[in-house]
């Protein structure tokens, strides 16, 4: 990350990542809200091959989100006022998330003279690598870098990477496994236990499982259904047990009913395939007869309102159908 930036969104990127790196240290969540971490802003502008702008620091901005609003701001207000003719303020300001604007706080013109002074309680921090430490040191009462290095868990980028590599999963899915914490790891231990493909595995996990945690405000590890669970849902949907449509019946009832596991669901709700190819067929001269419309339609040469008479098998069988079976049951019906 270079301290040049160029967008309030690209700085508070920069900011997520720091934070991550932080969580992966063990050094502080990081929480910004709760204050355990703040952002300041330097912001200035200029036209390109022209020296640099004066800069406004905007101070103490307490999340990413207003961080990359008040960036913005100040850009644009920068730009206004220098197109009006007037001059910049070497200044600190403050954000106001209920206006979106930034406001003075002081300006920087003078010299401030802030008392620094040396703190006698702390000793200088000498710094040694493999190659510089004294021989007749002890290495326990030294630092040494390289070793801390060694030491240093993975941090976030190198274990999107890795998760790419490994699993075939797009780059922008590592980041959403990587900004949740807990979320690697549930991932992971689902793919170990079910015989679905990572990239099927990423799409129930990022559509479903985090789609109704975010929506009650939940972290994963407090999520109702478990790796567990979420894994043996995902063999019964590739085993042919259910449909895909069924499947997610299946998992807003996990979701509901924690404890139950999804084999008991689908028998107490009845929602596995229906097997018999006879019945299959019933149903879908039943609907042909009701569509007569759709099936002109569909003999015309329109052949996307097939997708119409699928959708209504597939509300008559309450999700029950194989829409592959149904869909070439259909294509031999009407041909």
């Amino acid at each position: 990350m270079e301290p040049d930036m160029s967008c309030g969104e690209e700085a508070a990127a920069a900011v997520r990542e720091l934070q991550l790196i932080l969580q992966t240290l063990g050094t502080s969540q990081a929480n910004m809200a709760e204050g355990q971490m703040r952002v300041d802003a330097n912001v200035s502008v200029h036209h390109p091959g022209e020296p640099y702008g004066v800069r406004a620091e905007v101070k103490n901005i307490n999340s990413a989100r207003f961080l990359a609003k008040a960036i913005d701001y100040e850009i644009q207000r920068q730009i206004k006022v220098l197109e009006n003719g007037g001059e910049i303020l070497n200044e600190t300001r403050a954000f106001d998330d209920k206006t979106g604007r930034t406001v003075p706080m002081r300006d920087k013109e003078g010299k401030q003279d802030y008392r620094f002074c040396p703190e006698p309680n702390l000793p200088p921090l000498i710094l040694y690598d493999n190659q510089t430490i004294p021989a007749h040191v002890d290495a326990q009462q030294v630092i040494n870098i390289d070793w801390l290095r060694e030491q240093l868990p993975e941090m976030p980028s190198a274990k999107r990477e890795h998760l790419v590599q490994q699993y075939g999963i797009l780059p922008e899915h590592s980041f959403t496994l990587v900004n949740e914490v807990g979320l690697v790891e549930y991932f992971q231990r689902v793919v170990e236990q079910t015989q679905s493909n990572p990239k099927k595995v990423i799409g129930w996990i990022i559509n479903e499982l985090l789609g109704h945690l975010k929506q009650c405000n939940l972290p994963v590890k407090q999520s109702p259904i478990s790796s567990a669970s979420l894994s043996e849902l995902l063999n019964l949907l590739e085993k042919g047990s259910i449909s895909s449509s069924a499947a997610k019946q299946v998992f807003q009832e996990m979701w509901n009913n924690e404890g139950k596991s999804a084999a008991e669901i689908v028998k107490e709700k009845n929602l596995g395939l229906i097997q018999d190819q006879k019945e299959l067929e019933k149903i879908c001269q039943t609907i042909i007869k009701g569509q007569q419309e759709v099936v002109s339609e569909y003999r015309k040469g329109n052949k996307k309102v097939l997708n119409k008479l699928i959708g209504l098998v597939q509300k008559a069988t309450q999700g029950r159908a194989d829409p592959v079976v149904v869909k070439a049951i259909l294509e031999e019906a009407l041909s």
